[in-house]
């Protein structure tokens, strides 16, 4: 059940910043989420790329560790 509600969490970072990252560039000034980070657009970019990284990473991981326990095909 654990891997389940991780591989959900990651989907939701990963969605929720890559949605982020691709508003960022099209509007330079829309931080979304990352309104309170300093830094400008460079810096906020590689934080939401840093951060859809980390989600798709979450999600493969619980993904392949639940498969490991015979929950997944």
């Amino acid at each position: 059940m654990k891997y389940d509600i991780f591989q959900i969490a990651g989907a939701i970072v990963m969605v929720a910043f890559a949605q982020g990252a691709i508003r960022l560039l099209f509007d330079h000034t829309d931080t979304g989420f990352l309104g309170w980070l300093g830094g400008g657009f460079t810096v906020t970019l590689a934080v939401h790329m840093a951060l859809v990284a980390v989600g798709v990473l979450l999600t493969g991981w619980s993904h392949t560790r639940a498969k490991a326990l015979g929950r997944r095909s």
